[in-house]
């Protein structure tokens, strides 16, 4: 392959509805958007870089993408040169993953299609087979609007439910009150508090005080403080759910304590890319740590198609899956129709007869 052609672009898309946490609240996409291109064939990426996640921005995005946009198209023919490209750039990569994200997803895409091939042949994995069963996700909404959300999602036939804390004792209480209402043995719940309090014991009194148990507890303190957020997991007896904690394979090694405290968010953007979230899988389930695919809020089609590549690798220690909202909370998508869930939850690739064909299979109406 010859590619011709590599260009970035903003992305931006209005929300249905604001989708508010402690880190961040958003009415519209904020992403980036790469094409790469060779011999009529075009190939598609996409990323969201987050300050508080990765230290990235859209403009520090495009800065890497005009650094690097001309040795990308000399040296990439072909996926061993991809991977070269990537061993020789591995510490400006590190800087930069959700940039890397979006270039590498169009240069696999591209790769793939020029052969021929799905991504996943490509990469030499089995075919997708699914179904893929996701979370319902709640945002920090007011009470009112969280109840008729969280309603709308049982409805659906969700089981499995992450809920944004606030920080405010009695909001979050309420939205605990929301869910015990269900009055559903089987319900799973989990809460991310996108790094709320500074230390180990004011997050323990805090989650104590909600009154329930969790399956899992998502960034309660201060990022990276491994050894304190051992400390929670004891406490509490339930995981550590470590996402913005663990942006590499690199930080596995410094996790204190049997595999049984943590979990691992892999979400496709933050790790930098799809081969990187594969090595994140791989070294995750070497060491017997459980695994949740993650989403950036405000994903389309095309980084809810890279994450079903990551989650059947992540099989059997995937616990659960984020993302694939398409136009429940997207104005629209780049794709027609839009990759997303239905029913309880489930994505099932044989509904999407498209994602058979070269590449990721999307047919991208952008």
């Amino acid at each position: 392959m010859r590619l011709e052609q590599l260009v970035l672009r903003e992305l931006h898309i209005p929300f249905k509805t604001t989708f508010r946490h402690a880190s961040a609240e958003r009415s519209e996409t904020s992403s980036i958007w790469v094409e790469a291109a060779s011999e009529g064939l075009i190939g598609y990426g996409e990323s969201c870089p987050r300050p508080y996640v990765t230290g990235e921005t859209i403009d520090s995005a495009r800065a890497f993408f005009d650094a690097h946009r001309e040795s990308l198209c000399l040296g990439v023919v072909n996926l061993e040169s991809l991977r070269e490209w990537m061993s020789r750039h591995t510490e400006a990569v590190d800087r930069n993953p959700a940039a890397w994200c979006a270039i590498e997803l169009a240069l696999i895409d591209l790769l793939a299609r020029s052969n021929g091939q799905t991504v996943e042949s490509l990469l030499s994995l089995p075919a997708l087979e699914g179904p893929f069963r996701y979370t319902a996700v709640l945002g920090d909404a007011g009470e009112a609007a969280f109840t008729a959300i969280a309603q709308g999602y049982r409805r659906m036939g969700f089981t499995d439910f992450k809920v944004k804390l606030s920080g405010d004792i009695e909001r979050d209480r309420a939205k605990m009150a929301v869910l015990d209402s269900f009055q559903f043995p089987a319900l799973r719940v989990r809460v991310d508090a996108n790094n709320l309090w500074p230390e180990a014991a004011v997050a323990i009194a805090y989650l104590r005080n909600l009154g329930r148990s969790f399956f899992g507890v998502e960034e309660p303190i201060t990022s990276r403080q491994y050894a304190e957020l051992g400390h929670v997991a004891d406490a509490l007896g339930c995981p550590i759910i470590l996402d913005e904690s663990v942006v590499s394979a690199d930080q596995l090694p410094l996790l204190e304590g049997t595999a049984e405290r943590w979990v691992i968010n892999v979400r496709v953007s933050k790790m930098g890319g799809l081969l990187r979230s594969l090595g994140v899988v791989s070294a995750a389930r070497a060491r017997g740590i459980p695994i949740i695919v993650g989403a950036q809020v405000g994903e389309t089609s095309v980084l809810t198609r890279a994450a079903l590549t990551v989650a059947q690798a992540a099989a059997p220690n995937l616990l659960a899956q984020e993302g694939a909202f398409g136009t429940f909370l997207l104005e629209r998508d780049v794709c027609e129709p839009s990759l997303m869930f239905g029913a309880g939850g489930m994505l099932d690739p044989r509904t999407y007869p498209s994602l058979d064909a070269p590449g990721f299979g999307l047919p991208v109406a952008r």
